[in-house]
């Protein structure tokens, strides 16, 4: 059997995950380009609705406007809570849809806002975007570790069953989470520091500390994360399996973070406004982003690099599939 078709198999029968949308969360963004995942055989998104720049006001906004665009689409897209639905989407070629939250700002300093958001579909929350909040710390700030609040965020997540997720987070609070919580955690999209030295990026330690804990790396598709102004399939199984070799297969997936244009009248004065979410010396360049479609070149790549078949599965969506049915209920 020749590499096309080996993974071909593995992309026909295994779900293929993607951790994490990258375009702006905003009612103007037109989610008919959601077609670019289901065209590529994604058969699995998280959707971001907000980030702690954004008002919990504008998350809801975002969230709703979003949670109804799915739901009277359902020709092709499918809002699940669990692993079985997302199977059953598979089954009938529709992508597979929840959400997330980048950041705790959205709760608005209240632990029922958890329930709120996931009883509307949300299965994944980040502590913080950059940035500090009443939770913990971002990595572009100095952070101070987990806090009392974010203890009871995490309790409550646990209760509920969803995905405790540190990608932006400060290195103090992700090594404070990941020894308070008794479940998996994740780092939906985060790249290995070694690899390429942006303050986004995580250590090794970080990297085997998610491991002890169960939990998975997602690999992000940006240049500025992936290095050497790069966003091409060889560089995604780069970082792949540098995680491969210090974590082991089961603790690796992908989050590629991929965004299309979104037009929303201010976003540039928000943005201008707030660059400490955005260090000059780590920010400046253009970003490129790798496509949802390199997913079919990207298994050929690390069956020809001789990774087991079995781990390829594991990191195209075997390991977030499993780890759904560990968390969600």
């Amino acid at each position: 059997m020749n590499l096309q078709t080996r993974a071909r198999s593995i992309l026909d029968s295994e779900v293929v995950w993607d951790a994490h949308s990258g375009f702006m969360p905003d009612p103007a963004a037109d989610l008919n380009n959601l077609r670019i995942w289901r065209d590529a055989g994604v058969d699995y998104l998280s959707i971001d609705v907000g980030f702690d720049l954004l008002s919990w006001e504008m998350t809801v906004t975002n969230l709703s406007c979003f949670r109804h665009w799915i739901l009277t689409h359902p020709a092709h897209y499918v809002l699940v809570s669990s692993a079985d639905e997302i199977l059953a989407a598979k089954a009938q070629g529709k992508l597979a849809v929840t959400f997330d939250i980048e950041g705790m700002n959205a709760l608005d300093g209240r632990i029922e806002m958890v329930e709120f958001y996931h009883g509307l579909g949300v299965r994944q929350m980040l502590f913080a975007y950059n940035r500090n909040n009443l939770a913990g710390g971002g990595c572009h700030d100095e952070d101070p570790g987990l806090t009392a609040f974010g203890r009871q965020v995490i309790d409550e997540m646990n209760r509920l069953g969803m995905f405790v997720d540190v990608s932006h987070t400060g290195y103090r609070t992700t090594m404070d989470v990941m020894e308070y919580t008794d479940r998996p955690v994740i780092f939906s999209h985060s790249n290995p520091k070694a690899l390429c030295a942006h303050g986004r990026n995580i250590t090794d330690e970080q990297i085997k500390a998610c491991a002890r804990t169960g939990g998975i790396v997602g690999v992000v598709g940006l240049s500025r994360f992936l290095g050497e102004a790069r966003t091409d399939s060889e560089r995604l199984a780069d970082h792949v399996e540098y995680l491969i070799d210090l974590a082991g297969p089961r603790h690796v997936g992908i989050g590629l973070d991929h965004a299309f244009p979104v037009e929303i009248e201010g976003i540039d004065d928000i943005i201008a406004s707030n660059p400490h979410f955005w260090p000059k010396s780590e920010y400046a360049g253009e970003t490129t982003y790798s496509a949802p479609a390199q997913m079919k070149e990207l298994t050929e790549i690390l069956l020809r690099r001789g990774q087991p078949e079995g781990a390829v599965r594991d990191v195209i969506g075997g390991n977030f599939m499993r780890l759904a049915r560990k968390i969600w209920k």
